[in-house]
């Protein structure tokens, strides 16, 4: 493979990312400063000269594009050094050494130069290996079909630690690794149960097995001499085995997915010695926070700790919550004991880096250097500065309530559960101490315990014996300084605009004669007087004097909330009484529902509906149910009631017309239907007697829709009701 090309050479590979001519190429070398590389770009030899790069300076994509396309695994002899103590494996042994070796050395060309940490370069070599992306011999590949990342980790310590023999591996003799779940259905069960102990820690080996016969069947796919077979899934004394194998095979990746905390503690790379090079005070502090693990009277509280690197110096500072106040009161305290630092370390929580933070930096020319999201590792100097803080000096007060769950559950477990019945947390923890007695406490504990305690880091010195031998200059900043860096800005920048009335902030105008209208400033308020504020220009260099809003001098802040407070209220229930007024009024009346109802009778046209012309429908289903209930007419009628019977049809016969008068009507109109019902309703009530014949008219008439009209006019208009013409 070439390594040192011209600006044509590489414009000619089209390589990612980059110019595909040779005059692009060339300005991109001007405006990178390749030429003045001293490793990667020399003065070409030859006719034409020039100048030519070593493929390592192109960006990352495109180096690995060309090494990829260009380097061939195993076309070079790889040099092997001579180990005297073991063996030298010859034949298929020694092939195998010499096909691993081969990556190695490929790795290792490949590597060199890119701009990712290892990992990240292990992982593209070997999915690029896998996917056949690089160039490999055919003896090589014949050998190792595909490397894995774990693999080639491994491969590389062995060669880094002289034992290149140790990769001299028969395969045909390694039998390791080809049980029945190690290689069933292609390695997805092996895979399948190391997920589900991952997953699920607590699975016990059976439960591991049902899982398996659930996903896979009860029969496993597996290959013996290149031929599939199916075999039986194994007993559960196999799972037993295999599950203890491998846990301890992938114990490291199984403690980082199911105890992350314990993993970064006992497994995770540490940064011992990354900062031997802090050795004066004051050059680099770490700050962090956390909750207390004890309770005061008013709850639980959060510490803000301040470590100085060179002296393992601690400050703490007591806190109800997490807020960047909380930071500068921190900041203040611990310049004022020690002096300005010039590097603050803080994770990318809120607080840490709230304009209010940041601001106090600048301010204080400290340079802020934060740490990547969920690396606690980065400052882990104060995370064990807290944990000291928590177990050496928390664990002691009243109030304690444990550093976990469990720890809590097995302090509420010392109490008999009767003495705990009816007790709130105050009494079940014996909580005695305010949040200024817990800062007291603290304060003593930092200056008095901490700092004379030996530290490994020290040299099995103290922090008060490492600060007090140092001769470094410390940086001092008075106490009213501080305090007034530490007063609160307006609104969420600071910035107002004067105008001609003065600087307005939260509709008060503050005003001074020593401002002129149209200028944007940066103001801070007075935190001990409502109506004060103290004007700076926007850098903050330069103090202009004070703004003074009259009708709030010399009123507390919080006095003046409260009242805010209280007059925005009674505004606020003035508007609201009348409302609630109507509510009350709305729900003592009528529920909604009738209401509405009412509304929509009344919404009903006035109109009445004319009867429908009808005809009696019957089937010989109907006139037998008729028939139900009609024994009693077969009985004798009573003395009288055929007579009677008679002269109502006569009566209700139509009369034969006089002289030359046409009849109007034959038919009984729907008035005198209404009226025979009438009497026939009113014989009935009295218990006069009332023949079968009428009965069964009146019956048939109430279901009529004729009566249902006739009836609805007489309950509105009573004898005057209008005579409707069918």
């Amino acid at each position: 493979m070439k390594h040192w090309l011209t600006a044509r050479e590489i414009a000619a590979e089209k390589l990612p990312d980059m110019p595909e001519t040779e005059s692009a190429m060339i300005r991109l070398a001007d405006r990178e400063a390749w030429n003045s590389h001293p490793t990667y770009a020399r003065k070409r030899q030859g006719r034409g000269g020039g100048m030519e790069y070593h493929y390592r300076i192109l960006p990352t994509l495109a180096q690995v594009a060309y090494v990829q396309k260009h380097m061939t695994i195993g076309a070079e002899p790889v040099a092997r050094p001579i180990e005297t103590d073991a063996p030298i494996a010859t034949g298929r042994a020694g092939e195998e050494r010499d096909a691993r070796l081969a990556i190695v050395a490929a790795f290792e060309l490949f590597e060199r130069g890119l701009r990712i940490n290892r990992q990240g370069c292990i992982a593209v070599f070997c999915d690029k290996y896998d996917m056949g992306s690089i160039k490999v011999e055919d003896w090589v590949k014949a050998r190792i079909p595909a490397v894995g990342r774990r693999t080639l980790w491994r491969w590389l310590s062995v060669k880094r630690q002289g034992r290149t023999e140790a990769l001299a591996v028969d395969r045909s003799k390694a039998r390791a690794g080809t049980g029945v779940l190690e290689t069933a259905n292609d390695g997805k069960v092996r895979s399948r149960i190391l997920g589900l102990i991952a997953h699920a820690p607590q699975l016990s080996a059976d439960a591991v097995r049902t899982q398996v016969r659930a996903d896979f069947g009860e029969f496993l796919k597996v290959y013996s001499s290149g031929v599939e077979k199916h075999v039986v899934v194994p007993s559960l004394r196999t799972f037993q085995l295999f599950l203890v194998k491998l846990k301890e095979e992938h114990k490291v990746e199984l403690l980082k997915l199911t105890n992350p905390d314990q993993f970064r503690s006992h497994m995770a790379p540490s940064g011992r010695g990354m900062y031997s090079d802090i050795t004066a005070p004051n050059e680099l502090w770490q700050i962090d926070a956390s909750p207390v693990d004890a309770l005061c009277t008013d709850g639980r509280h959060s510490v803000y700790v301040c470590l100085d690197l060179a002296t393992r110096r601690l400050l703490v500072y007591i806190s109800k919550t997490p807020r960047a106040s909380a930071v500068g009161m921190l900041i203040r305290k611990a310049i004022l004991a020690w002096g300005v630092p010039k590097v603050i370390k803080t994770d990318n929580g809120s607080d840490f880096k709230a304009q209010e933070t940041t601001r106090l930096f600048a301010a204080l020319g400290i340079e802020p250097d934060v740490s990547d999201a969920y690396s606690p590792a980065q400052k882990g100097h104060v995370e064990r500065a807290i944990k000291t803080y928590q177990h050496s000096f928390v664990s002691l007060l009243p109030g304690y309530v444990g550093h976990s769950v469990a720890d809590r559950k097995a302090i509420e477990d010392r109490k008999a559960f009767a003495q705990r019945l009816g007790q709130d947390t105050a009494e079940a923890f014996n909580v005695q101490y305010t949040a200024a007695k817990f800062q007291e406490l603290s304060d003593r504990w930092c200056l008095d315990k901490y700092e004379h305690r030996e530290h490994e880091g020290l040299g099995k010195r103290t922090p008060f014996q490492v600060a007090a031998a140092s001769d470094t200059t410390i940086r001092v900043v008075e106490e009213r300084a501080l305090d007034v860096l530490l007063m609160p800005a307006v609104g969420r920048n600071g910035r107002r605009k004067t105008t001609k009335f003065g600087i307005e902030i939260d509709h008060h105008y503050y005003s001074s004669g020593a401002l002129d209208a149209g200028k944007e400033v940066f103001v801070r308020m007075d935190p001990n007087d409502a109506g004060r504020a103290h004007v700076f220009t926007l850098d903050q260099a330069t103090y202009l004097g004070e703004a003074i809003c009259p009708e709030l001098a010399g009123i507390h802040p919080q006095t003046w909330q409260r009242a805010r407070k209280e007059m925005n209220a009674q505004l606020t229930k003035q508007k609201v009484d009348p409302i609630k007024a109507e509510i009350k009024e709305i729900i003592s009346g009528p529920a909604l529902i009738e209401k509405a109802l009412e509304v929509a009778a009344r919404d009903i046209p006035n109109v009445v509906v004319l009867p429908k012309r009808e005809e009696q429908h019957s089937t010989p289903q109907i006139a037998a149910a008729l028939d139900v209930g009609r024994e009693a007419s077969s009985a004798p009628l009573p003395e009288g009631a055929a007579d009677l019977h008679a002269q109502i049809l006569a009566d209700l016969s139509p009369k034969a017309p006089g002289g030359n008068v046409a009849p109007i009507r034959k038919a009984a109109t729907p008035a005198q239907k209404f009226h025979r019902w009438k009497e026939i309703k009113a014989r009935i009530d009295a218990g006069e007697p009332v023949s079968v014949e009428e009965a069964h008219w009146a019956g048939s008439y109430e279901n009529s829709v004729e009566f249902k009209t006739q009836k609805t006019l007489h309950d509105d208009f009573g004898d005057q009701a209008p005579v409707l013409l069918t």
